[in-house]
């Protein structure tokens, strides 16, 4: 076993940050193949919590009448204790070494605030389903971050809380704006200052089921993704990454490519999320 110890030469220690919906108990847990410690947010329409053992840890979940992803991630980041969080949704099965692996990861990279792992896809329903990277460790910089999902992202607990960076509730399921709240999280890390790596250690496999927030390929999908580009990455280079995005991937669209981009530039225009941003300050 692998092993990265602190400076009491301690094991640090592993949680998982599931996000989940109506649950009604903890099993849960071992449905994912959770054998370590974990923070279970169950978004559903009571307050209560609960705790179990499990092999080599505990799990704790909270249940919060609450809603949106980005909320259900950040009470998970407030929530944990562990030095090492991994983020996960509710249908990804982690691999019975897992512990292991983001161990090792973190031993050979101390360096590291961030390490996204390679986590396979079942093919399933998404938008955009995380992109196979070169089979080594490298660092992950704008704009490859791009391309990195969710549930593959970890991180040093004490980097994160250090940074003050959180994921942005304006952006995710639920929140009405559609998603690519990960490229938001990745970027604000990224301008505070913290190290994102890439270790091509398979941790788990993503079930995908019907997405709460992804219908297909429609005018909707390309006037949020519009609107949500522009918050992140400004007017112009949101406009030409519209012009990549439709370019490279117009084979899967239930539309043509022409009201795709004009959807696309209906989001970035109106700024939407922007004025939502005012309107709360």
């Amino acid at each position: 076993m692998f092993f990265i110890l602190n400076c009491n030469n301690k094991p640090l220690s592993v949680q998982i940050l599931v996000s989940c919906m109506y649950q009604k108990d903890m099993s849960i847990v071992g449905a994912l193949g959770i054998t370590g410690s974990a923070v279970v947010i169950n978004q559903c329409d009571t307050n209560a919590s609960d705790s179990m053992k499990t092999p080599f840890g505990s799990a704790e979940m909270y249940s919060v009448p609450g809603r949106g992803l980005t909320k259900s991630r950040n009470i998970a980041i407030d929530k944990a204790s562990a030095d090492i969080c991994m983020l996960s949704d509710d249908d990804e099965i982690f691999c019975k070494n897992y512990r292991q692996k983001i161990c090792r990861a973190y031993n050979m990279l101390p360096q590291a605030d961030i390490i996204i792992f390679k986590v396979t896809d079942d093919g399933g329903s998404v938008a955009d389903k995380p992109q196979t990277f070169p089979d080594k460790i490298m660092r992950l910089k704008f704009p490859k971050t791009m391309h990195v999902a969710s549930w593959q992202i970890s991180f040093r607990r004490s980097s994160l809380l250090k940074s003050g960076v959180r994921f942005d509730e304006l952006l995710g399921a639920g929140s009405g704006n559609g998603a690519q709240e990960e490229l938001k999280f990745l970027l604000d890390c990224e301008r505070a200052g913290l190290k994102i790596y890439y270790v091509p250690f398979e941790i788990a496999c993503v079930q995908r089921t019907d997405s709460t927030w992804f219908c297909g390929f429609d005018e909707d999908f390309f006037e949020q993704r519009g609107a949500t580009t522009r918050y992140i990455l400004g007017f112009w280079l949101s406009s030409l990454y519209a012009v990549y995005y439709v370019l490279k991937k117009h084979e899967k669209f239930e539309i043509s490519a022409v009201r795709a981009l004009a959807a696309t530039f209906r989001g970035v225009f109106k700024n939407s999320i922007k004025r939502q941003l005012r309107q709360r300050k």
